[in-house]
């Protein structure tokens, strides 16, 4: 990933944060007729040295696991994408003075490398969803379980899928967040994505926070 020293992003908490928040990762690997790519929902277990480790699990019908589990040592890349927005010269204080603006897009983004190992035990698979399914339910008032549904129905759902481990090698973070921009840009922008742009608080919050503007 091309990491501009100003955009770099290396605290592994903030890291670990957006891989929580935003847990739909793009799984990255090579096959024999070239890159092979799925998403799909990972978990992060972060007290697992040096880097964290994630889980997630892939149906057996996709045949990414079997490419995985015959090149057990081969890197894996995940993408996971946080908040984005289009920026528009027009936010720019600079535009009005100099008018030598062009648009942009920001963005932050977490990339994790790592070697994957793909387990088939059952137990372990039982686990992998009880915690994924808690991890989104577990807010709700009255959260969905597992053991909801018949445990005859959960063993044959359990039997088509596979599961997978990534002990994560290398971490990387990228927070385009207008940070090399002028202070009056900084506003301009923040501004700008609070009053025309629909969804965009979380960008906002990365403008001001990352651009000094908390407060303002």
């Amino acid at each position: 990933m091309y990491q501009p020293p100003h955009f770099q992003e290396t605290r592994q908490d903030v890291l670990h944060g957006l891989i929580r928040a935003h847990p739909l990762g793009l799984l990255v690997s090579n096959g024999a007729e070239g890159p092979v790519a799925n998403a799909i929902p990972f978990l992060l277990d972060a007290d697992v040295p040096p880097n964290g480790r994630l889980r997630a699990h892939l149906a057996k019908a996709n045949p990414q696991w079997r490419l995985l589990a015959d090149n057990p040592l081969a890197p894996v890349l995940v993408v996971f994408q946080g908040a984005d927005a289009y920026v528009t010269p027009s936010w720019y204080e600079t535009k009005r003075e100099t008018g030598k603006v062009v648009p942009t897009w920001n963005y932050a983004i977490v990339q994790v490398r790592g070697i994957v190992t793909v387990i088939e035990d059952q137990d372990w698979l039982s686990k992998q969803i009880s915690d994924l399914t808690m991890s989104q339910e577990g807010s709700r008032s009255a959260p969905w379980a597992v053991t909801d549904a018949p445990a005859p129905f959960i063993q044959s759902q359990i039997k088509g899928i596979v599961g997978l481990e990534i002990a994560i090698t290398e971490i990387s973070g990228k927070w385009k967040v207008s940070q090399n921009r002028p202070a009056a840009d900084r506003v301009g922008v923040a501004e700008g994505l609070e009053s025309e742009t629909a969804n965009s608080a979380d960008m906002v919050q990365l403008v001001r926070s990352y651009g000094g503007l908390d407060g303002k």
